[in-house]
């Protein structure tokens, strides 16, 4: 008993203990070491840009260096596996996306993480709809000719995407479920080739995201259809949703968020989603976001949690459904 006692004591020390280090860092943050960025991707896409833009403004709102570290690879699960196993002390955010974060957990069966309890969402940043282009050869014009076109002779019309489980070819999927239609999937090693054989006509259609196809838009090489956002996109107000032409409810869209490791302090999460509410509120930022096709959301941490959660199960859902795993 004398011996249980002690033990339990000692247990209660040490967590008084760890708690008041805890405290005490949370206290000091961020003055004791540069702020790491972690995103999973290379030099020069959205998701870098959207990092190095609010490490930027971090930087000046901090008084601390706020550094990106691309660790792009394995579909974003070297980044996530990087930041799961990193200290939750604050120096350590992640540029979340909708592929590693949400598309991964539906697609393989085994993650060196969890995606949710190994992760704390600190806030939603932005959402980026996908856009519908065919062929202009083709004569389809809106959602309701491709459905047409789709029931009347399924497996003709074909989509591509940037690879099999890729946010594009699980918007296809759910167009198919969601439509009862049948199309053929052409996965390709990136969005380069894809858009070059819709672009020459052996493939009907595409599902990039806004920024991707607004230069394909402009120059007439590929004839928008719908965009796949529920709302429709600011940068193509005259263009209807598919949810609108349809498909009722349909909503695939890529998004971005900032998390880090399980375990943060609440006052650190607190705090950064605060500066980086502010400074999505920011005209420049609100102006170069846009310029990437994207809309700013800005959420609280409990929001962004239940967005996550959501997602996982939407796209873990079109996974089962159309049979689509990576392992």
């Amino acid at each position: 008993m004398k011996f249980r006692m002690q033990f339990v004591m000692q247990m209660c020390l040490g967590l008084a203990a760890a708690c008041a280090g805890f405290a005490a860092a949370a206290q000091d943050w961020p003055a004791r070491q540069q702020i790491r960025f972690v995103v999973p991707y290379p030099p020069g896409g959205a998701s870098d840009v959207t990092a190095r833009l609010l490490g930027a403004k971090l930087t000046e709102a901090l008084n601390q260096a706020v550094v990106v570290d691309n660790r792009p690879g394995a579909n974003g699960i070297i980044a996530l596996e990087n930041v799961a196993k990193s200290d939750p002390d604050g120096y350590t955010l992640l540029m979340a996306n909708l592929g590693p974060n949400a598309i991964n957990a539906a697609i393989y069966s085994k993650l060196p993480f969890d995606p949710i309890k190994d992760f704390t969402p600190i806030t939603l940043t932005t959402v980026v709809p996908l856009v519908v282009l065919v062929n202009p050869s083709l004569p389809i014009h809106s959602m309701g000719d491709l459905i047409a076109q789709a029931k009347a002779a399924p497996n003709q019309l074909s989509f591509a995407s940037a690879g099999t489980g890729a946010a594009n070819h699980l918007a296809g999927e759910m167009m198919k479920s969601m439509a009862g239609i049948q199309m053929l999937h052409v996965p390709y090693k990136g969005d380069t080739p894809s858009i070059q054989d819709v672009i020459a006509g052996n493939v009907s259609m595409m599902f990039p995201t806004l920024i991707g196809g607004m230069p394909l838009i402009d120059s007439g090489k590929l004839r928008p259809i719908a965009v796949t956002s529920i709302k429709r996109a600011p940068a193509l107000p005259k263009l209807p949703t598919v949810a609108e032409s349809g498909i009722p409810d349909f909503d695939a869209v890529s998004w971005g968020g900032v998390m880090g490791p399980a375990g943060m302090p609440p006052e650190i999460v607190q705090r950064l989603n605060a500066e980086i509410v502010k400074i999505l509120k920011m005209p420049d930022v609100q102006e170069k976001l846009a310029g990437l096709g994207a809309q700013i959301v800005a959420s609280s941490p409990d929001d962004f949690a239940k967005y996550l959660k959501a997602e996982i199960d939407k796209w873990g859902k079109v996974a089962r459904e159309s049979n689509i795993r990576l392992d």
